[in-house]
């Protein structure tokens, strides 16, 4: 790194504080659009200040701010032009100066986490616009602290495309799980018209409008329904553990969101699985307590605590098509929880709980269409990770000087 100087941001970076605007002239519709905290990150802010201003005030697209209350970031404007309110600071490289602005956004930020972390608070914390001066750093020379922006920049953008492709499948999925659960598939794998299209081919149901093949079933008629079992905690005896028998919890449920587990957190030995219910491949697990009614669908035999409902179907019936229609559920079956400091459901709001039942082909079809668009919606989500670890590991060894540019 002899090629790096240590230098001091405030003499290379010019720091502009916002305004305190007035309050009396706040509007929620009319004048220029003013930025709070609480705008920085998603950069729709929905406060606009009506009175007189001076324009060096005013932030325009890229523009580097600093938030200095609460939770310090830094963030790149991605809006129109905006106002900088007060306890903002506004990032810009001076001309003459040794940083470039946007290597200084990249090297500030992991610096900034430092400076939040050993501020002390005892309600909000507050950075000071001497610390953003203050700080030193050893940088490369201008050339490569471009190069350096330049390719974390590239990867900033492939994150922000495939989020924005992540926002649209999530809107189709949401979407096509209602056309589905109200439209059903054809045959030929088409939704049917639309009621509108087509009034004979829908029936009135507890539900709404169904498809005229379909009936309402509850739960417990389509599926068995039972109740985890497994009477020692870990924490209380671990003779029970280290076994070959998967055993999950809720947490395992709740992160697998909705889809297939494989994964489990321990495992119960013979004596374990003496204490505990072992559910088949296939079966539907559903949360009851905490994060009420998260549900997945086991990929392989395991073992589940009283505060996990496993719903095996019927023959005939689709696993996945039943995980889906619990999970269109969640909403009814938060209500049956008594409003207590710890929320849970029974099996007596389970059992009973209304879903359709088309016939099994119709189920499969459906649970396939929507696979499709779950399928690509998980491989953007690992896109996205992968690229920010990728992000994170080179701003490590650029930041250190472990790797260098070719400029």
């Amino acid at each position: 790194m002899s090629d790096f100087r240590q230098l001091r941001v405030g003499d290379h970076i010019s720091l502009l504080s916002g305004f305190p605007f007035s309050s009396d002239y706040f509007d929620q519709q009319e004048g220029t659009r003013l930025i709070r905290i609480r705008d920085l990150l998603d950069s729709e802010g929905e406060t606009y200040y009506r009175g007189v201003f001076d324009s060096k005030w005013l932030v325009r697209h890229r523009d580097i701010l600093i938030g200095m209350d609460g939770d310090f970031n830094i963030a790149r404007w991605k809006g129109s032009e905006a106002l900088l309110n007060q306890r903002i600071l506004k990032a810009d490289a001076r001309s003459n100066g040794l940083i470039e602005q946007d290597f200084f956004f990249y090297w500030f930020g992991p610096l900034l986490l430092q400076i939040h972390n050993r501020t002390a608070a005892t309600t909000v914390k507050h950075l000071s616009i001497k610390d953003v001066e203050n700080a030193k750093g050893l940088f490369p020379n201008k050339a490569a602290q471009r190069r350096i922006a330049e390719i974390l920049s590239t990867l900033d953008e492939a994150i922000e495309q495939t989020e924005a492709l992540i926002a649209k499948h999530q809107r189709i999925k949401s979407g096509l799980m209602h056309d589905l659960f109200t439209r059903g598939v054809t045959p030929d794998g088409h939704l049917r018209p639309t009621r509108e299209q087509a009034p004979d081919l829908y029936k009135e149901s507890p539900l709404g409008w169904i498809p005229k093949e379909w009936e309402i079933s509850q739960l417990g008629e389509v599926a068995e329904v039972n109740r985890g079992k497994f009477t020692i905690r870990p924490r209380n005896d671990l003779r029970f553990y280290g076994g070959q028998y998967p055993f999950i919890q809720t947490g395992d449920v709740s992160l697998a969101n909705g889809r297939v587990l494989s994964t489990f957190s321990q495992t119960l030995n013979q004596s374990g699985l003496a204490v505990s219910r072992l559910f088949d491949e296939g079966t539907i697990m559903v949360t009851i307590a905490a994060n009420i009614a998260d549900t997945c669908v086991l990929g392989l035999p395991m073992c589940a605590p009283d505060s996990l409902v496993g719903v095996l179907p019927n023959k005939g019936q689709v696993s996945r098509f039943l995980q889906l229609c619990i999970s269109r559920r969640k909403s009814w079956l938060e209500a049956r929880a008594p409003q207590t400091a710890q929320k849970n459901i029974n099996l007596e709001d389970l059992r009973p709980l209304l879903i359709p039942s088309p016939c099994q082909h119709e189920q499969e079809a459906i649970a396939a269409i929507y696979e499709c668009v779950d399928f690509s919606l998980a491989e953007s989500e690992q896109m996205v990770g992968k690229l920010r670890q990728q992000k994170y590991g080179l701003m490590h060894d650029f930041l250190t000087g472990r790797m260098r540019v070719n400029v």
